[in-house]
């Protein structure tokens, strides 16, 4: 078995959640069965057993504060369209958690502690978001309803208030925050969106976890990145944390409430801090070098966090030290580590993280892989992806184009009304860097990426067709216009808000952004891998843009699969790997050699 395909075999194992009342009690993610699954971990006896067990895996799940029950969220086919189940943490059937709530997008869960209590948020096309209070034995009450996007926050640690974030003012990338109380009322309301003219947003972090206290966590974006301050929500009073720390900063409680786990992100590495709130003392938790993807602060004061390099595997580790979770079987080898390059680009500078095979020397066939979201960012963390093409021979370079998260607020929000365009700016950028400094072979680059990144790979090759020799787009959008009429309402308020309204408000937008509009000018072959229940770039607008190709007789291949957006099933991605790597070596072999 090659090293690339062990990558994906190797058992993996997510951050572990623990009961809040009962902290031997853990819930955690492992595709130890070749499946993405929940695995209930009783850490007292060290036993772990499979909690869910399907076809296309699960990944959804929450450990009830008494650590009585695991909730797991079970949509059908992985379109993300389905209800909360829940069964007991020690094992036995499955059951409906809340009955008579209809199917629907997910937009929420925050669980009380009294074990009979949820709050449960809801998303449908027809309805908009809908939160309810759920109590064991009664028909759930409606508490919120709103056409735009919305979603349960927290709710505080004795079950009086329940803080929303919600998009109200039709700004779907900067949500305000609302606090209720059980019965719907309003208790208090934050928005940092004024007038439409300055679009800052905020989130929710969490309540304090003691009884009585009304202060909450909450991240905001008043000096130009992510940020916490503390709201007093009873009294209004906000405590804002200056932290001397660049990038941006997110934070949770310490259990017994004296202080913050401070996560800090900069430059595509992130390192963790203890915040002490009487004495304002910021002190540093030693971690390695790279990414840390999460963290929680346990009951005796350690701090357990998931990390990884893009060279070494990700690990669960403990300052009390040692590995927390080991998974058995199968070790994933390393891979390469990250080189930064930074590229002044039209917007600013552009960081790309590069990653060459050992002791190679340009110019090489180089593959651009272009993470989603549009907001997120690559980071110096592993990926079993771009390690299988560096094993191939070639260099990969992901690049946090405008729109990426992690470089100030201004670098987030620079998409609006060009979408797509403006980071394929950057991405061209970066290209003519990584020839010009003769990393890449100009004839030998693949444009590649999945959901957004796949959007950007068919924008890319449609507007850029000289520079692209193959490109490879998985779950993309293909054909906006028809993309935004049939995906999930949360994504069309996005589209909405990048766009500057709908398709027929604003029709000259989406034309410019949707890759179907330039279809007819791509040169290089094109391999398209769709999700055929995918909420979030369905599968219409794909047919759409390959009907067009073949119209052409334009060289492509589709490889459409039983899932969502992605699979959870490990046999699966590999096979899909290897498909794009087969035919970028197909269509590579030859040139520039």
């Amino acid at each position: 078995m090659p090293d690339w395909e062990k990558r994906f075999r190797a058992p993996r194992v997510s951050l572990p959640d623990w009961a809040e009342d009962a902290p031997d009690r853990s819930l955690f993610v492992s595709n130890a069965t070749g499946t993405y699954e929940l695995y209930a971990w009783d850490r007292a006896t060290g036993g772990q057993r499979r909690a869910t067990d399907r076809p296309n895996g699960t990944t959804d799940g929450v450990l009830s504060p008494d650590g009585e029950w695991i909730w797991w969220f079970d949509d059908k086919d992985g379109d993300e369209f389905g209800v909360w189940r829940r069964q007991p943490f020690g094992g036995g059937p499955d059951e409906t958690a809340v009955p008579g709530l209809e199917p629907s997008y997910p937009a929420g869960l925050a669980l009380a502690r009294d074990g009979r209590t949820a709050v449960v948020g809801r998303s449908t096309d027809d309805e908009g978001t809908t939160i309810h209070l759920a109590r064991e034995g009664a028909d759930p009450v409606v508490i919120y309803r709103h056409r735009e996007s919305a979603g349960v926050g927290d709710l505080s640690h004795d079950g009086s208030l329940i803080a929303v974030e919600h998009t109200e003012h039709g700004d779907a990338m900067h949500a305000a925050l609302r606090v209720l109380r059980p019965d719907g009322t309003t208790v208090a309301e934050l928005d940092d969106t004024k007038d439409g003219t300055e679009e800052l947003g905020l989130e929710v972090l969490g309540f304090a976890p003691v009884d009585g206290d009304t202060r909450l966590l909450i991240g905001h974006q008043r000096r130009g990145r992510w940020e916490p301050l503390v709201w007093d929500v009873a009294s209004g009073e906000q405590t804002d944390l200056v932290l001397d720390l660049p990038g941006d900063v997110s934070a949770e409680w310490y259990p017994d409430g004296s202080g913050l786990l401070v996560a800090h992100s900069h430059e595509a590495r992130s390192e963790l801090f203890r915040y002490d709130l009487a004495g304002r003392v910021l002190t540093r938790i030693p971690t390695p070098t790279g990414t840390v993807s999460g963290a929680t602060a346990r009951p005796d004061g350690s701090v357990e966090y998931l990390w990884s390099s893009a060279a070494e595997p990700p690990v669960v580790r403990s300052t009390a030290g040692g590995v927390v979770l080991d998974p058995p079987g199968l070790k994933c080898p390393p891979s390469v580590a990250v080189e930064d390059a930074w590229v002044e680009g039209p917007g600013g500078r552009v960081h790309a993280l590069v990653q060459r095979p050992a002791g190679a020397t340009g110019p090489l066939p180089t593959v651009f892989d272009l993470h989603g979201g549009p907001t997120w960012h690559d980071s110096d963390s592993f990926a079993a992806g771009p390690a299988a093409w560096v094993d191939q021979g070639y260099a990969v370079i992901r690049i946090n184009y405008r729109g990426s998260t992690g470089y100030g607020r201004a670098w987030t929000d620079a998409l609006k009304h060009r979408v797509g365009l403006i980071e394929l700016e950057d991405v061209a950028a970066v290209r003519d860097w990584a020839v010009s400094s003769g990393l890449a072979d100009p004839t030998r680059l693949v444009l590649t990426g999945g959901s957004w990144g796949g959007y950007l790979t068919l924008l890319g090759i449609g507007t850029q067709p000289e520079a692209w020799a193959v490109g490879i787009a998985v779950v993309p959008v293909a054909d906006y216009v028809t993309a935004y009429h049939d995906e999930m309402e949360a994504l069309k308020a996005m589209d909405r808000t990048l766009l500057g309204g709908t398709p027929e408000e604003v029709p000259e937008r989406f034309e410019a952004s949707s890759p179907l509009t330039y279809v007819d000018q791509v040169k290089a072959p094109v391999y398209i891998s769709a999700g055929v229940n995918d909420p979030r770039c369905p599968i219409r607008q794909i047919d759409n843009y390959v009907k067009r190709l073949e119209a052409r007789g334009a060289t492509h291949e589709v490889y459409r699969y039983d899932a969502g957006h992605g699979s959870l099933v490990v046999d699966e991605r590999i096979k899909q790997v290897r498909l794009e790597m087969e035919f970028a070596h197909r269509h590579l072999t030859g040139l520039g050699e």
